[in-house]
Order: C-alpha cells, then structure tokens, then sequence
C-alpha cells in the first residue's frame, strides 16, 4: 500500500515506464541480470514515478523542492527519521518524513534487507498510531464506575503509596507485573532491573503465551531458544514445512521471501487445520486434526526412517539420542495410528516426507499453532527432531524458522522481564544475582534483602496464571500471600484465555494499574460492573499513558534475531511518557530509583523532566549480557546499520563492503543487525550470527555448532560432538565443553589474557567473564566456540516426556484418544497447582454437549490484543466484525446462514455473540475464531466503559472470554488453539 501521492509530472513516469519497457525489450537478445525487488524498484525508477524514495536524502530533497515550489511553508524543518514498525516481528523499516514536529508522512524502506520496500497492511498505516486520536491522553482513576482526569503527581503519589502498604503488609509478591514485548529492549531488561530490585520475580510478558513452549523446546534441544536462521535464508531452502503458521496473515512481509524460493523450485507445504492464505500458496495442503501435530511429525519421520532418508552421519556425529526416538516412532506411529490421531492418510503423510527429504536443504517453520497447546513444549520438539533426523539444522536453507508475534517479542523474551530468569537466560540462582549485582554496581546483599525470605532463587508466577494468583486459596500457593496489585504493563487482557474467571480476579485486587498507550480492554472489563461479591471495596484503578514506539529512540530484535535502532520520530503527545521514563519515576516515588539508574546518562524527556538515556541503557546490557550474545551490538554499531542497509545482501544479509561516512566504521562483514550471538565486546566486531549452529563457517564469521549446556556424558555416552563435527578452522576439532578459567589453563591458552583480565577472569566463565577476555581468546585466538561443542538432544530427559508423546488436549472430542493418550497428571508448579488429567477426566465425555473443535488465530489488518490496530481508523474500515468459520455442512445442520449472528458457548459457561463466516476453510469439526478483538461482553457492548475518547473504532467478542483451562507442562503455556465449543443460530 503507498501511502504517497502520485508524482504531478505524469511525462516523468511515462518516460521512465518507457525507459524501463524499452530497457527490457533490448534485453531479449542477451541475459538479463536476476534482480530482487529491492535493486527492481531502484533501477526502473519506478519509485520516484509513484512518488517512493530511495534513501533518507531523497526524501529531504523533495521535501525541500515542494517549500522552494510554493507547496511547502517557508522555514519549516523537515526531517526524516528512520523507525521499525511497531507490529510484528519481521522488522520492517520505515522512514518517517517529520515536519515541525509532525509526521506527516511514511514510506518503507527500499533498503532494508529484510522488507525490501514492502508493507503489509498494518506496516502501511503505523503513522496512525503516533498521531491516533484514540489514544489515552491523561491520567485517569477509575471513580464510581467512570473514569476521571488526574494529574501524573497524584497518580504516582497514590499508586506508589498502595504498594509501599502492600509490601509492608504483605510481602513484595503480592504484586504482579506483566510487562510488554512492545517494549524496546532497553525498556523491557529495565523493567526486569526494576523488579529485581522491587524485590519480587513474579513478572512475565506476552511470550509466555505466544512461545514459551519454542523457547524452552528449542533451547533444550541444540542450545538456544531462538528461530535459527532468518527470513531471507529461506530462499535458498529447497523444500518447506509451514506447521502452525498463517505467514501469509501473520507474517505477511515474510512471504516475499519464500515466494522468492518458490520462483527458485522450492517446494512448499502446509500443514494446518484450517486452509488458510498461506495454505494457498503451498505445493501441498494437508489438513490435520487440531493439536495432533506430534502424531503428524512423527508419521513423517516414520517414513524418514523406513527408506533410510536420514541423515545418518550427522545423526552420528551431531545428534543425541536418534536411536531411541527411532525405536519409538518405528514401534507406536504407523500410519494407521496416525491417521487415527491427526486423520492424514498415509500417502500424504508419506508425500511429505519425500519432498523434506529429496529437496534438501528443507526448513520448518511454526508458531503459536503449534505452541499453545498444553503440551506445546512435545510439538516443538517433534518438529526439532524432525530436522536432526533431516540434517537440516546448522545449514543455510534448513533450519528451524519460527516466527515471534510482536515487534519485539523476541528482545523482550531475551533480556525482559521473564520470571524464571534474569536478562540474557541466567537463571534465579544467587551466581546470577552476584553476576547482575556487579554489572549494576549494587551489593548483592542488600539486592537479596528486597526479596521475601527464600525467594530470590524461586521462578515467579505466569502471566498466563496470574488469574490464580489471585483466587486460588493462599494455602495451595508456593508463597506467603494471594496476588494483590496487578500493573498491566503494554498488554492486552484479550489475549489471555478464561476471561471470566480473570473479570472475577480484576475485581479482587487491591490495585489495578494500566500502563498503555491505548488503555486496552483491560480499562473497560475493570469498570464493568461484576459480581458483588467478587468486588473489592477498597480497589483502586488507575490507567497512565504511555507513549508509543515512535515517541522514544531504541532497539528492536527481530524474528531473525537482527537488532535494529529506533530513531525517535516525535515527541510525547499529550500527557504521555516513555515507559522508562515511568519505571524511574515510580522507582524515585518507592525508593530505588539510584540503584536503578546508577550507571546510566540521564537526559531531558518531556517537560524537561529526567529519564535514562537508552542508549545508556544498551551499553550496560552489552556489558553483562554474554550468554547470548547481546555484548556486540553497541548503539554506534546499530545506527551504522540503520544508515547504510543497501551494502547488505538479502539473501545471506552480509554486508559487502560499505564504510559508515558519520564514524567510518567499516561495515564490510557485518550481518545486517548484528543477529545474536554478536560475541564479545563490540571492539571484538564479531559480526553476528545469521545461521546458528553453521559449522561450515569460522566462528569469527557467525559460525558455530551446538551447544554444550547439558553435560559432557549421560549414561555412558558422550554428549559432545564427534570428532570432525567442528566449525571451520577451529584449533579444536573435536567436541569440548564450555569455556572456563580452568580450561583455558589446561589448554595453556590462559596466558593469552592480559594480568588484568586474568584478575578479573579468575574463577570464571565466558558467562560471567566481565572483561569478555574467555570469549576473545576462544573465538578469535583458536576459533573454537565459546559455549562449546555438543551434540544436539533428541531426548531431553529433564522433561515430563524425554522423548515427545502426543496426549489429548484437556477438552477433547475424542474420548477414544484420551483413553489412549491421556494427559499429564496434576503438579503443583510456577508456584500453583494446576490441573491436568483430573479435570481431563471430568470432561471425557464433553463433546457430546461441545461437539465442535474451537481454534484461534490471527488475520493481516489487526496485531495482537487489537486495540491499537483496531483504533486506527484506516485498519478498521478493513475488518469491522468479529466472525466465526464455520463449515456449511455444519451451519445448514444448525440453520445459520451466512452472515447472521451466532452464539458460540464452550464448558466455561461463556457465551459470545458474533457473525457467522460459513466457509469450507475449515471442516466440519472445527471453527476458527481471530483473537484480535475486544470491547463486547457476551453480547454487550463495552463501550461506555472506556475512558471517553480512548475506546478503539472497532469492538467485538474477545474469543478469550471463552476458552478454557489448560496449560503446557513446562511453561505454562495457555492451551488456546484447541477447545470445544458449540454453536448456534441468535435470534433476530
């Protein structure tokens, strides 16, 4: 979509579309050089015929041409400010045109690797939300049911004095906190600074409902829990496996790049419920039985197995563990009981498995279709496995692309406020806290006396079970009192599952704090009135405005794992501040705001008021954040990146050649963002990691291999790689284990430190190295991977199920399969108790009263929660109603006509009204729902509810009022793609 008028000079176009034509019919008697879609628009010169720029300077000069025309006021200041949209998390660019302070106009960025000048629907409207007049302008306190203004002093005065009682009369866990992967990363590894310090680990973020179970799958299986290689890699696959992913709605800019590897032969399929847009792409569709992705996965590598596909010498070299999973899928997933479980049939199961197998390299891509399930942690292994077996992990064009929601869902994930780890993935033990006390120049002690005794070392609750947080009873909870202030820090409740239950948790609370540009559905549900009995007298709600992405400078991670810089585009509008600039405040109000900020610059934000430099901020996260590798990626480096995205490919994203004019820093090697692991200090220049796990690459050129984090030995086998198995030109040609001060003295490489950095190296290792010194000498002295060198795990034993096992969802309309696959038994975890096969058991029977399979996901105009999305007039007017698929077979059977409203009711006692979509996009057991809406109430509009002047142009049914109990039996995963639900026609 071009947001640009058409340029006045109608000739000009011609002329260049003329040149262009005539450019191409000469081209017919000799080659003509392939060219991306990038290079495409620059030449032809079909951007300035439509009126897109090129570069930043382009768009200033025209800008300056339209004054000196007489279209533009004398003396005004034009700017453009370079920016990454602030929805998905595939990253695209943006340059901002800013006049006067306003921004007035947008256009992609030609440039970018990674959106090659493209914009979904959602990308080509982002200058909405910056100037959006939906927007919460003020403070606001909910007072008889309405909200009214006040000012910034008494809401931070008022809220800070409720939590200063609350930890004195509770302890610093009876508050909450749910952050934001709309954060930057230097606001979310604050906020996860700032409860720290509070004293509390129960903070969480919206990916533990999106891809916790990918998070704590993937890292348990090869080392890091992340997508492995990057959107423009897939052009060079040759087969992929799209499997709980609708990229085409989702991800929509990600499919320029694999419909470029279709142009190439790749071969494309999906696997999916739903025949979605995506699935409309593929080579083969193939329609599975919702939450049935393990029987599916394993019926191919069956089949794998059976005509020795497999690659065997990188099983042997490379994979823990084969051999057993082998014996299982050989022994339990024939085709018969795969096409029992998923209903595939065998010849497309087999079909699959032939095109994953004869077109290598091939790659899988999923997401949340996969993940939210209550064994989503198995799902994603399978798919992990499946790769192994392939030998497609550590190879370009293979991999494993799973694809983020939000714009910075994975940097939030990385460094943000999780609850079972401090930034980076240390986890609660005290080495860690020791290790972040000493980045922020903090006493360890006086860090650890914040906390309640004993819990310092102990994971905080979900956000996906704040909900039972505050309503289970206080003896069923691993801490000493039930949640008591909840502060929803840029997220959506909608999106959450069993919304009543968290409308009876909202009432509850002593305090309700909103942090947001847009208030959120959260706003409206806490001013609806509730039970009485669920009310608390004494609660307080308050909603504070936020500014948005656009209004502050910072850095976003991609999907890819690509950090890019946010230029600010405009100042705070209204009342609004940035979200530091409020964690500092309300830290000042409670009494650490010096620990806080204590190594940081501070500057001058709105009103002239103080608040952390973010750039500060980055430079302490390069400093302490070695695991991961967010230790490379200075501001300085970023900003080159940002100014100079032409010199990269956009197949490899490796910059070729390119000097930085404004510091002369030489790009020439660097992988577009630097993707983590970027190791060492930014002097090192490593220059990020675009495949992980390469070996066919130097470290020092973002190679590597799998990761040693589990051990060198389990039952007599050795768990570091074979020997060859070693990434290219490493001094160490077998597998290792991580490095250490002891390994380097044993390898007589410690003298290659300095006396200084041996000092502070001492009993160390490369994690917790301040001075990097471990990692310098590994990588860039001996080529040998900091982490070290080991075999990948196809069985993770510290697991519920070592090897994956397929188990029926809570609410199945199988009751055949829950016989046979039954769910985990009930635990007590994440500090709550939580059901499994005792409320399975209850409901096996609960199809014949919901005999239909409820499913969710997203659609192209709205991100998220939608309230943002659906606020912005110009995304509105696109998708107006809430709907639901249903088959035509199944609406005739209950008289529902297309179009007409239906009531859907599921075992939670929620009924929602919305519109029926008859389509054969799904099947006859199944609905689909989109879970971007909010505002009604089973069939009450919410509207009087919303602070006026702040509720979104468009409201429906939030399909999360209905779904059910269910939860992953490692990450607490919400089990939301597969419930049961029925329909029916609503009255006229």
């Amino acid at each position: 979509m071009l947001l640009t008028r058409k340029s006045s000079s109608a000739s000009a176009a011609a002329r260049g579309s003329s040149s262009l034509v005539a450019s191409l019919a000469r081209g017919v008697s000799r080659a003509v050089p392939t060219m991306d879609r990038r290079a495409f628009l620059r030449r032809s010169g079909l951007g300035v015929g439509v009126g897109l720029a090129a570069s930043q300077l382009t768009l200033v000069k025209r800008a300056e041409a339209a004054r000196a025309a007489g279209t533009g006021a004398p003396g005004n200041k034009v700017e453009v400010k370079r920016t990454v949209c602030g929805h998905c998390s595939v990253g695209c660019a943006i340059d901002a045109v800013v006049e006067n302070g306003v921004w007035v106009r947008q256009e992609p960025v030609f440039d970018s690797p990674i959106n090659l000048g493209a914009h979904c629907a959602k990308g080509a409207a982002v200058r909405e939300h910056g100037h959006g007049e939906y927007r919460l302008k003020y403070p606001m306190k909910l007072v008889n049911g309405k909200y009214q203004r006040i000012s910034w002093d008494q809401a931070l005065d008022e809220i800070s004095a409720k939590l200063k009682e609350l930890r004195e009369s509770s302890t610093p866990d009876s508050l909450f906190v749910v952050g934001s992967s709309k954060h930057n990363n230097e606001q979310a590894y604050l906020l996860r600074k700032w409860m720290s310090l509070w004293g509390s680990n129960n903070c969480d973020h919206q990916a533990r409902i999106c891809h916790s179970t990918t998070v704590a799958g993937v890292a348990n299986t090869w080392g890091y829990g992340a997508m492995t290689n990057s959107y423009n890699d897939m052009q060079n696959a040759k087969a992929a496996l799209y499997i709980g992913s609708n990229a085409a709605e989702a991800h929509p800019v990600s499919m320029l790049h694999m419909l470029h590897a279709k142009e190439n032969g790749c071969k494309m399929i999906v696997a999916d419920p739903r025949f979605t847009r995506t699935a409309a792409k593929a080579d083969q569709y193939v329609r599975i039985r919702s939450g049935t992705d393990i029987p599916f996965l394993f019926g191919v590598l069956y089949h794998v197995f059976k005509n020795g596909w497999e690659d065997k010498q990188y099983i042997a070299d490379r994979v823990y563990g084969m051999d057993k999973v082998r014996e299982e899928v050989m022994a339990k997933w024939t085709p018969d009981k795969v096409e029992e479980a998923c209903g595939v049939p065998e010849d497309q199961v087999f079909q699959v498995a032939k095109t994953m197998a004869e077109n290598r390299p091939s790659t899988i891509v999923w997401c949340m279709g996969q993940t939210q399930h209550s064994i989503g942690n198995a799902m994603v292994r399978a798919s992990c496995i499946l790769q192994l077996a392939l030998g497609n992990i550590g190879k370009s064009g293979g991999g494993a692309n799973i694809f983020r929601g939000h714009d910075n869902v994975q940097g939030a994930t990385d460094v943000g406020p999780n609850p079972d780890s401090l930034p980076g993935y240390y986890g609660l033990a005290e080495g860690s806290f020791k290790h972040f006390a000493k980045a922020w120049d903090i006493d360890f002690e006086w860090i650890k006396g914040r906390y309640a005794p004993n819990m310092m070392t102990k994971s905080g609750m979900t956000v996906s079970r704040w909900v039972d947080g505050v309503l289970e009873k206080p003896d069923l909870i691993e801490q000493s009192t039930n949640l008591k202030a909840l502060i929803f820090w840029g997220h959506a409740p909608n999106s959450q599952s069993r919304g009543l239950e968290m409308k009876r948790a909202m009432d509850k609370l002593d305090l309700l704090v909103v942090i947001d540009p847009f208030p959120s559905a959260t706003a409206a549900m806490a001013a609806m009135p509730g039970k009485p009995e669920d009310l608390n007298p004494n609660r307080a709600v308050y909603l504070l405005p936020a500014t948005t992405q656009f209004e502050t400078s910072g850095s976003c991670t991609a999907s890819n794992r690509s950090i890019q810089w946010r230029e600010k585009v405009i100042e705070p509008l209204w009342e609004s501040r940035t979200d530091h600039m409020i964690m500092y405040q309300l830290a000042q109000k409670l009494g650490f705001d010096k620990e806080l900020v204590k190594n940081y610059k501070m500057v001058a934000g709105k009103g002239g008021m103080m608040e952390p430099e973010t750039e500060s901020i980055l430079r302490e996260i390069n400093k302490c954040v070695w695991t991961i590798g967010y230790t490379g990626q200075s501001p300085e480096r970023l900003k080159a990146h940002m100014r100079n995205m032409n010199v990269f490919d956009v197949k490899t994203l490796k910059a070729k050649g390119g000097v930085d004019k404004e510091t002369g820093y030489v790009l020439d090697g660097d992988y577009f963002g630097l993707p983590w692991p970027c190791y060492g200090t930014p002097e090192l220049k490593h220059p990020g990691s675009p495949n992980l796990y390469d070996t066919s690459k130097h470290v020092m050129d973002g190679g590597g291999n799998f990761r040693a984090n589990f051990g060198v030995e389990r039952d007599g086998v050795s768990l570091l790689a074979g020997d060859g198995s070693h990434s290219k030109g490493a001094d160490i040609t077998t597998g290792y284990p991580e490095f250490d001060d002891v390994l380097l003295k044993k390898l007589g490489w410690w003298n290659e430190l300095t006396p200084e950095e041996q000092q502070a190296a001492e009993g160390k290792n490369w994690k917790t190295d301040p001075t990097g010194a471990i990692i310098r000498v590994a990588m860039k002295n001996h080529g040998c991977h900091p982490f070290g060198n080991a075999r990948a795990r196809a069985i993770v034993w510290n697991f519920p199920d070592a090897i994956p096992q397929h188990r029926e969802p809570i609410y199945s309309t199988r009751p055949d399969l829950v016989e046979k696959y039954p769910t985990h038994a009930d635990k007590t975890f994440w500090r709550l108790p939580t059901l499994f096969k005792t409320l399975q058991d209850q409901n096996k029977d609960i199809g014949q009263r919901f005999p239909l399979i409820m499913t969710s996901g997203r659609l192209v105009e709205y991100e998220g929660g939608g309230e943002e999305t659906r606020s912005n007039p110009w995304l509105a007017e696109l998708q107006q109603d809430m709907f639901i698929e249903i088959n035509p077979a199944t609406a005739n059977d209950r008289g529902i006509r297309p179009g007409e409203m239906v009531w859907v009711s599921t075992p939670t006692g929620a009924r929602i009204r919305v519109k029926a979509l008859v389509t054969e996009r799904v099947d006859r057991g199944t609905v689909f729902l989109p879970f971007h809406f909010s505002g009604h109430w089973q069939g009450q509009d919410l509207l009087r509810y919303y602070p006026e002047g702040a509720a979104p142009v468009v409201r429906g049914e939030a399909v999360n009022t209905a779904t059910t109990y269910g939860y992953d039996a490692v990450t607490m995963m919400q089990e939301t793609k597969t419930t049961v639900c029925q329909v029916e026609r609503a009255a006229a």
